[in-house]
C-alpha cells in the first residue's frame, strides 16, 4: 500500500540536497564558529553565508537575522525581548484569537506578568476585522503581533495594510511567518515588519533551527544567556550543520516558488473538484483564494475528525485536524472556534490537508476517492 503524505504544514521531509549539505558539514567543518583558529573561522564562514542569503529572501540586512532553534523560540523571542525591552512604553500587547500557540501561550504568559493582551476576533474565513485592529490600538500599546499565514485553514491577514496602519505608532509589528516564508513574497520593509519568526523545518529544512528577523532599530532582550552569540541576542555555539542545511531549504525554495504556488493552488482545485464529483458533502474552513496555496482545511458534515484521521491512516493517508502541536489529543481547534464559535459542529469534523514537493496529482485524485468512500462509510 503506497502511503501518502498530505501533511506538510505539521513538518516537511528534508530535500536530499539539504541532507548532503549538512552531512558534508558534519564530516568536514566541526569547528566552534567562535574560535578564532582555521576551523572555527570555516564554521564561522558558513554561518556568514547563510546569514547573508536568508536576510536577503526577505529584504534584511544581515545583523537583523537572529538563528533560534525554530519557529516557536523565535515567537518567544519576539514577544518576551519587546515585552522587557519596551514595558517603559506601556503594557498593551494586541494579537489574534487564531495564533499558533507560540504566540497565544506567551501572550498567556505575559498576561500573568502584568502585561494587558487584546485578542482580535476573525471573521468567518479567518481574517482579522480592521476596525477592531484601528480601535484596540491605543497609546501604551507596544507590541501588535500577527500571523502572515494560518497553520491550520490557510488565511492570509492583511499584513501590508496592518503594517501601513502602525507605521507611525510606537507599537512594533511582529508576524509568525512560519507557514508562508518560502511560498509567499515578503519583503520586510515593503510590508513594514519589525519582527518575523521563520522555521526551516516548514521548508524542506531541518527541525531544530529557525530565525527571527528583528528590525536594526528594535531593542531585544536576550532569553538566554552565555556567551556572546547572535550580537549578545541569543548566546549558545551555533548549530552550523542545521544552518547551512536552512540555507539550502531557502536558495531551493527561492528558485522554485513561483512553480510551487501554481502545482499547489491546482492540487487544492484537484481535490475539490474530485470530492464535488464523488457527491461529498463538503466545506471549505477559510478561502480557496487569498490563503496560503499548500493548505487546503474542510468539514465534512456528519463525520468525525477522530474516526476521519484514524481511517485514512488505515488507508495509508497522513492528514492532519489541526496545528500538530495538539495532536496527541484530538481536541477542538482553536482557530476554527474563533471562525465559528464553540458550538460549531465544524469543530468536530473538519480536517486539514497540506501539501509539499513530494506531493502528485495522482496522489490528491487517490487521497479524494479514499476521503469519499470513508465519509460515506462514516456517514451510514
Amino acid at each position: 500500500m503506497e502511503r501518502i503524505y498530505l501533511d506538510h504544514a505539521a513538518t516537511s521531509p528534508m530535500r536530499p540536497e539539504v541532507i548532503e549539505k549538512m552531512m558534508l558539514v558534519m564530516n568536514n567543518t566541526f569547528g566552534n564558529p567562535s574560535s578564532i583558529h582555521s576551523f572555527g573561522r570555516e564554521a564561522r564562514h558558513n554561518i556568514d553565508q547563510a546569514r547573508e542569503i536568508l536576510a536577503r529572501s526577505i529584504g534584511a540586512k544581515e545583523n537583523e537575522i537572529v538563528f533560534t532553534s525554530g519557529g516557536t523560540e523565535a515567537d518567544n523571542m519576539a514577544l518576551f525581548g519587546v515585552a522587557e525591552s519596551y514595558q517603559h512604553n506601556g503594557k498593551h500587547i494586541i494579537t489574534t484569537e487564531s495564533e499558533h500557540h507560540a504566540v497565544l501561550h506567551a501572550c498567556h504568559r505575559l498576561e500573568k506578568l502584568g502585561f494587558e493582551v487584546t485578542y482580535l476576533s476573525v471573521d468567518e474565513t479567518g481574517v482579522i476585522r480592521f476596525d477592531e485592529l484601528r480601535a484596540s490600538l491605543r497609546e501604551d500599546t507596544i507590541l501588535v503581533s500577527i500571523m502572515f499565514g494560518n497553520n491550520e485553514v490557510g488565511t492570509i491577514q492583511p499584513i501590508k495594510e496592518i503594517g501601513l496602519l502602525l507605521k507611525d505608532h510606537q507599537a512594533k509589528f511582529h508576524t509568525d511567518a512560519v507557514q508562508a516564508y518560502g511560498l509567499e513574497q515578503i519583503d520586510v520593509n515593503e510590508l513594514a515588519i519589525d519582527l518575523l519568526s521563520v522555521s526551516a523545518h516548514k521548508i524542506n529544512g531541518p527541525k531544530g533551527i529557525g530565525f527571527l528577523y528583528a528590525r536594526d532599530t528594535v531593542k531585544l532582550q536576550p532569553r538566554t544567556f552565555g556567551g556572546d552569540q547572535e550580537r549578545k541576542r541569543r548566546a549558545g555555539t551555533e548549530n552550523v550543520a542545521s544552518i547551512v542545511g536552512f540555507q539550502e531549504a531557502v536558495k531551493i525554495a527561492e528558485k522554485e516558488r513561483m512553480s510551487k504556488r501554481e502545482q499547489f493552488l491546482s492540487y487544492k482545485q484537484l481535490l475539490v473538484q474530485h470530492l464535488t464529483e464523488q457527491g461529498v458533502e463538503f466545506e471549505i474552513n477559510g478561502m480557496l483564494e487569498k490563503s496560503l496555496p499548500h493548505v487546503l482545511n474542510l468539514s465534512f458534515p456528519g463525520t468525525n475528525v477522530e474516526a476521519m484521521l484514524v481511517n485514512l491512516d488505515l488507508a495509508g493517508i497522513a492528514v492532519s485536524s489541526g496545528s500538530a502541536c495538539t495532536a496527541g489529543s484530538v481536541e477542538a481547534s482553536h482557530v476554527l472556534v474563533a471562525m465559528f464559535g464553540k458550538d460549531s459542529e465544524r469543530l468536530l469534523n473538519s480536517i486539514r490537508f497540506s501539501f509539499g514537493f513530494s506531493t502528485t496529482k495522482e496522489q490528491i485524485i487517490k487521497a479524494a476517492e479514499e476521503t469519499a468512500k470513508i465519509v460515506s462509510r462514516l456517514k451510514k
